[in-house]
């Protein structure tokens, strides 16, 4: 759920769900298997699909690797 604090109209908190779960779509192969929370801040309404795309990348990247050093 995104809250309407982060994104006013319904249709750009439908665009930033799709793309996030598309995204986890690709990479849940590479991810630990362990529950996961994504907030969205003030602006991300601003992002293109390429950009926050590539940002999810990151933190999927990021998640990947703090588990595996844990």
């Amino acid at each position: 759920m995104i809250s309407k604090k982060s994104a006013r109209r319904a249709v750009d908190r439908n665009r930033i769900k799709r793309l996030t779960r598309e995204s986890f779509r690709l990479q849940q192969h590479r991810l630990p298997a362990v529950d996961i929370v994504i907030l969205a801040r003030r602006g991300i309404t601003e992002l293109d699909n390429a950009t926050l795309h590539r940002q999810l990348h990151g933190m999927w990247r990021r998640l990947e690797k703090s588990v595996r050093n844990a």
